[in-house]
């Protein structure tokens, strides 16, 4: 593998067409479009499916008809277009099939604007649709991590048949970075048993999300309760820093994560004993360490580019224990880290 300089959004596409995706349905919006325009350059050089969908609304419908096939399927969107998606998110976790979706945040509420932002988190991680489920949603926070998380979203998806989101912002989406991209993995050849491929030689599989009987959609809701749980249990993901013998830990994914990280230096090259705890699976959230990590700490600080989503999980995962104290930018307004800075040494202050 060698080191490019990718855009976020083209880093994105590439990790999905290097980790097997077979067909790609999509909208364009900003700031996500590059991830279309780059499928639509590269699926037909290499003989996969490409369309561009007239609405968010054809293009998950598309993705549902494609993923009960057994094929690697994916859409990407922003923000308003993910929420025009979730009618069709939640029939294909009913019907337990496969997808990986991108959201590429920009500012709202509304059409709001295309600037960078996080206040999907809400939208992305209490169900992405009606109904009692979750998408595994993932988080990165530079142009190698949606690469790796990207390849991660398709093995996750195929694993748990389930809907597996990459949740970035827009400044993700646009920065440029070095980065490596993994080599080019084959198509698969067989398909899964559960596919509808036509049925030659056997019973017909029957894959849909209507059950008009009560007791029987019950029954497929306590099915993909377990799964759930199976996927709570397992795929908790985060990263840390300083974390050993903190006193203040400051809590931040994606980007606010990201900038985070400079003031928590800052904080400690000035002695006061700081922590940054970042993490990458926003569904799973990764309560169990965060709850470990209470058990040490006087105080947590959640940095968001959003008006306080993810402070919630937070909360729930300290569990009372300390307090917890939100930090956001709204509107698609970056924070900088000086300002996130005097947020940590004015709480650093008071413990």
């Amino acid at each position: 593998m060698t080191v490019e300089l990718l855009k976020g959004n083209v880093a994105l596409a590439e990790a999905a067409i290097r980790a097997g995706v077979e067909a790609y349905f999509g909208y364009p919006i900003t700031p996500q479009t590059e991830v279309l325009e780059h499928m639509a350059r590269r699926m037909p050089e290499l003989g996969r499916v490409f369309i561009q969908a007239e609405s968010e609304l054809a293009a998950i419908n598309m993705v549902y008809g494609a993923a009960c096939t057994g094929a690697r399927v994916m859409t990407s969107s922003s923000s308003p277009g993910i929420s025009l998606m979730q009618e069709g998110l939640s029939y294909i976790a009913c019907s337990e099939v496969p997808c990986v979706v991108v959201d590429v945040m920009r500012g709202g509420p509304g059409l709001g604007n295309i600037d960078p932002s996080q206040a999907d988190y809400f939208q992305v991680t209490r169900s992405a649709g009606h109904g009692d489920y979750h998408a595994i949603v993932l988080a990165p926070a530079s142009v190698q991590e949606a690469i790796d998380l990207t390849a991660l979203a398709f093995d996750l998806a195929d694993r748990y048949r389930h809907v597996v989101m990459v949740v970035a912002d827009g400044l993700i989406g646009q920065m440029m970075e070095p980065a490596e991209l993994p080599p080019m993995q084959p198509l698969r050849k067989e398909r899964p048993e559960w596919a509808l491929t036509g049925a030659v030689g056997r019973e017909p599989n029957i894959i849909t999300s209507l059950e008009l009987s009560a007791p029987g959609l019950e029954e497929v809701n306590l099915r993909l309760q377990a799964k759930l749980a199976e996927i709570r249990q397992t795929e908790q993901r985060s990263t840390e820093m300083l974390t050993e013998g903190a006193k203040l830990m400051v809590v931040g994914y994606g980007t606010a994560g990201r900038i985070a990280q400079t003031a928590v230096k800052q904080a400690c090259r000035e002695g006061m004993r700081v922590g940054l705890f970042r993490p990458i699976t926003l569904w799973p959230f990764p309560e169990r360490r965060l709850s470990m990590l209470a058990d040490s700490v006087d105080a947590f600080l959640v940095v968001e580019m959003n008006a306080g989503q993810m402070v919630e999980d937070v909360r729930l995962s300290a569990g009372g224990q300390v307090p917890v104290t939100a930090y956001g930018r709204t509107g698609g307004v970056v924070p900088v880290p000086e300002e996130i800075y005097y947020e940590i040494a004015a709480l650093y202050e008071r413990l």
